[in-house]
């Protein structure tokens, strides 16, 4: 079979990577492990590299992230591709549709509304015109639509804020908070006299009810959990460095000595922070 020329040409843009993945898809002469993938077996890559251009965005690295905005434009491209093969849609139509939705969702730009209101009338008039959209889908309960694939903590917020907005919802953070402490107390008591699964709703439940807490404060808990994340990292390297200055590794230490380092960098850390903050001002 011979190549497509666009598969060579640098200049090709989009009808080269189309064609490219046409071609790893050909049934008779295409890449064995492409042919044999799915939507099942692609979706969690496709997670992956949403994540992996989030972790670029964080750390700033613009070169990094230009790659993996490529890799995930070509999980588009494959899911439009297994698309077509089996008759749902194209790629053409997939543009298509995120085309159109855009025009639709943003009539005080494309259409005759005002520009003048507030981002949080804007983001309002957003949830009417989706809202709308979901009822011509036949989507008729309120949390209908919310994407069971995304991130539990995502997905627990997403789910609050659609309760919410038909009135299913504490009024302060006051409420939230009792009811934190509430469930830790179920789980305490679930650890103590109860079975794994028990233990495990336990804890689900007080993670959600974290999340609402989160919503109240208008904080983003994937986002507030990954800087935690990386919090303990740079303070366990931190904890291996002082121990490799006495020779040592973290399996030659204890609890007590890594935590007694583990207390001296936090502390160093808070001290730079407000020398910092005074410098700044």
């Amino acid at each position: 079979m011979t190549d497509d020329p666009r598969i060579h040409d640098p200049q090709g843009g989009m009808p080269r990577l189309l064609e490219i993945m046409r071609r790893l898809r050909d049934p008779d002469t295409g890449c064995p492990w492409d042919i044999e993938q799915d939507f099942d077996s692609i979706a969690p890559y496709t997670i992956e590299e949403a994540y992996e251009v989030a972790d670029a965005i964080a750390r700033q690295d613009w070169a990094e992230l230009e790659g993996e905005l490529g890799d995930l434009l070509l999980q588009t491209v494959y899911h439009a591709q297994m698309g077509q093969e089996a008759g749902h849609f194209t790629f053409d139509s997939i543009v298509k549709n995120i085309a159109d939705k855009m025009v639709a969702r943003h009539p005080h730009v494309f259409g005759n509304e005002s520009r003048d209101k507030s981002a949080e009338q804007q983001v309002a008039d957003w949830e009417k015109i989706k809202a709308a959209e979901r009822a011509g889908k036949a989507q008729k309960r309120t949390l209908d639509g919310v994407a069971i694939g995304l991130p539990a903590l995502t997905r627990a917020v997403k789910l609050q804020k659609r309760a919410a907005r038909v009135g299913f919802d504490w009024p302060d953070t006051t409420h939230v908070i009792d009811k934190i402490v509430e469930e830790a107390g179920e789980l305490v008591e679930a650890r103590d006299t109860l079975g794994p699964a028990e233990r495990n709703e336990e804890f689900g439940d007080l993670l959600f009810v974290m999340a609402n807490l989160a919503r109240h404060l208008k904080i983003d808990p994937e986002e507030a959990l990954r800087a935690a994340n990386g919090k303990f990292t740079r303070r366990f390297e931190q904890i291996e460095d002082a121990l490799a200055a006495r020779g040592k590794t973290p399996t030659d230490s204890d609890l007590a000595e890594m935590d007694a380092l583990w207390d001296q960098i936090k502390v160093a850390e808070k001290k730079r922070a407000r020398n910092v903050s005074h410098d700044a001002t």
